[in-house]
């Protein structure tokens, strides 16, 4: 008999300390309700205050499929800027060495044409040097006109104008080719800078087809719909651009978006706490404070229940609360006296 007294004893005292130790590790609890409160229920889900969707990359030029190549764990606890996701990347790197290609012949057959124009308008603007000096040399032969017989008078304004109808002629069509030169070189430039824009355009691709962190938080894959079924996405799979990857929210920030009818929406602005309950685990309870409350009401089609959108914050953090749990919220409407 006192064998079993023993027994009974140390079972209890381990039961105590097992107790103990899950009131250490979880969040608080709420309040405690005396018999003679009175209470609005509020119906919601656990959502988390930090959270993110990240989605497969559009890629600029492209409407086609991607593969998944590298996706983290499910669960996984993660810092900002850790590799979350990588896409298969040959098609963009085939297209970044085939373009950086064509922008090095860009380069070069620009740095020729604009080496040509220079030798080119060098050589013109000898020939413009010399044609001027020619009528230099002729106009000078004009003043001797007194002292030189009809010939060779005759025979130094016809020079003359020879040479004003060469320089005049020079200055045409060096400008034309001025300008020639000018809109070859232009075409040249821009069709460099276009394939430069594009190089950069495909390095942003590359970049989006790696997804990091935006934050610290947990990951929660997506289901995805693939082989017939919902699931998660694999390594290996075909995705299309849009398409839900991954959620990445911080645990340690929580709230519950809920509901408040109509009738008991004038409690919210005194309610100073709440008791969350959660379908997942009954029995547990939670503490949570109203931080938010929508000051329109809303209805659903043809119904005439008006409700209010409220948010409460969890209070502490917890393992078990997780994001889209349902819960539901018990709130202290007054005390009777």
């Amino acid at each position: 008999m006192s064998a079993v007294l023993l027994c009974l004893a140390l079972s209890g005292c381990a039961k105590h300390d097992n107790a103990a130790v899950d009131a250490a590790t979880r969040a608080p609890s709420g309040p405690v309700r005396n018999p003679g409160d009175r209470v609005v229920r509020v119906s919601g889900t656990i959502q988390a205050l930090q959270s993110v969707t990240l989605r497969v990359p559009q890629i600029s030029g492209q409407n086609s499929r991607v593969t998944l190549a590298v996706l983290i764990p499910n669960g996984s606890t993660v810092h900002q800027g850790d590799t979350l996701a990588e896409f298969d990347q040959t098609t963009v790197l085939d297209e970044e060495r085939e373009v950086k290609a064509k922008l090095s012949e860009a380069g070069f057959a620009l740095e020729e044409r604009q080496a040509k124009a220079r030798s080119d308008a060098a050589k013109r603007t000898a020939a413009m040097t010399e044609a001027e000096a020619d009528l230099s040399k002729a106009r000078i032969q004009l003043r001797k006109a007194e002292i030189l017989s009809e010939i060779d008078k005759r025979k130094n304004e016809t020079l003359a104008e020879s040479a004003a109808e060469r320089v005049t002629s020079l200055k045409k069509s060096n400008a034309l080719r001025d300008a020639e030169d000018t809109a070859a070189t232009g075409v040249l430039e821009k069709k460099r800078d276009r394939l430069a824009i594009q190089l950069e355009r495909i390095r942003a691709n590359l970049e989006k087809l790696v997804i990091k962190a935006p934050h610290d938080g947990m990951v929660a894959l997506e289901n995805t719909w693939r082989n017939g079924s919902m699931g998660p996405p694999q390594e290996g799979d075909m995705l299309s651009p849009g398409q839900p990857v991954l959620r990445l929210f911080n645990p340690g920030e929580m709230v519950v978006d809920g509901t408040v009818s109509e009738a008991d929406v004038v409690i919210l602005p005194k309610a100073a706490a709440a008791t969350v309950y959660l379908d997942a685990y009954p029995g547990a309870t939670f503490a949570a404070k109203l931080e938010s409350a929508s000051p329109v009401a809303t209805a659903g089609l043809d119904s005439p229940i008006r409700t209010f959108s409220a948010r409460f914050r969890l209070e502490g953090r917890d393992p078990r609360l997780l994001p889209d749990l349902s819960a539901s919220l018990e709130i202290v409407k007054e005390r009777s006296q």
